[in-house]
């Protein structure tokens, strides 16, 4: 029998046991349960307070700052229920959370478009204000996260999303600055556009890895000799 044990956080964290090849950690931790739960919880705070603001403010960076937060809640709940299912239950959830990421791109540079028609300056302080707000959120689920940052494509997507967001949120503080300095909307409606670019290289990213890993399970599954659940001897990993 064989003498590693995936059952331990350690050997799911380090993405295989050591025995023969590598496997990328698929979430299947209670530990890492805990902290994606704790990140959806975070999130929709966000979400809530973020939403306000941008209403109140008028704002293209923290409207996309809001879709963000509702996203990420709702893509990392469909993360969790994920885990532990197939491969390809697996890649598939990846590539939803892809494609919400495109769609959130394609609606942000849209209200980007029409604010820059219709919109008066937005208010700074209140952009500044939600932007640190939004750093202090994801950071706090960064460091839940930050040592389960490789993995399969539905574990990385989290991270990636996270990433972004800390990184997402200091642009959006910065942008209140920027708008109070020149009095025009325009360093909000760039930023809001830019951040769009963000979400469409992060959808890519994800969408690369979880076909590669689609890919690869087929092969596998259609090698000689491939053991199944059904057909795997007794102790044998």
């Amino acid at each position: 029998m064989s003498s590693c044990s995936p059952d331990t956080e350690q050997a799911s964290s380090a993405g295989g046991c050591g025995c023969g090849a590598a496997v990328a950690f698929d979430g299947a931790s209670p530990a890492y349960k805990r902290a994606l739960g704790w990140v959806i919880g975070i999130n929709l705070i966000g979400f809530a307070v973020v939403a306000i603001g941008s209403w109140m403010a008028g704002s293209a960076s923290l409207a996309a700052n809001t879709l963000d937060f509702a996203a990420d809640a709702a893509t990392y709940a469909l993360s969790l229920w994920a885990i532990g299912k197939s491969v390809g239950v697996r890649s598939g959830a990846a590539l939803t959370k892809s494609a919400s990421l495109a769609f959130m791109a394609a609606g942000i540079v849209g209200f980007a478009i029409w604010r820059a028609f219709t919109g008066a300056v937005p208010d700074a302080g209140a952009i500044s204000g939600l932007g640190l707000f939004g750093v202090a959120a994801n950071l706090l689920a960064a460091v839940l996260l930050i040592k389960y940052r490789d993995g399969d494509a539905n574990v990385r997507s989290v991270w990636l999303c996270t990433r972004n967001d800390l990184v997402q949120c200091l642009a959006v503080a910065a942008t209140g600055l920027a708008v109070w300095l020149t009095g025009s909307q325009w360093p909000d409606l760039l930023v809001g556009v830019l951040l769009a670019g963000v979400f469409l290289r992060s959808a890519w990213q994800i969408t690369f890895q979880a076909r590669g890993e689609l890919r690869a399970a087929k092969k596998l599954s259609s090698a000689p000799g491939y053991l199944t659940d059904s057909n795997r001897p007794q102790g044998q990993v």
